[in-house]
């Protein structure tokens, strides 16, 4: 008897949408990685670490220098925070 596994496959886009409206997700980053990810950012001193707060989508929503701080800004926004490391 074979055993037939159940998968759920999504699509790159149900993907990209998971967690929308609902998750924002925490990094700690340092001042070299935020050109990319936060377009139009002014010069910081080099090895600033900061805080990053991102959509479930990517979309940057805040900068902060307090995890406390991003976590505050997630729930404000009723969203639950997620850490990534």
């Amino acid at each position: 008897m074979t055993a037939i596994e159940e998968k759920n496959v999504l699509t790159d886009a149900e993907l990209a949408h998971l967690g929308e409206g609902s998750l924002a997700y925490l990094k700690e980053i340092d001042s070299e990685e935020l050109r990319g990810k936060f377009p139009g950012m002014p010069d910081i001193e080099p090895g600033t670490r900061l805080w990053a707060v991102f959509a479930a989508n990517g979309r940057p929503i805040m900068l902060t220098d307090a995890r406390d701080t991003a976590v505050a800004g997630a729930l404000q926004n009723d969203l639950t925070p997620v850490s990534l490391h």
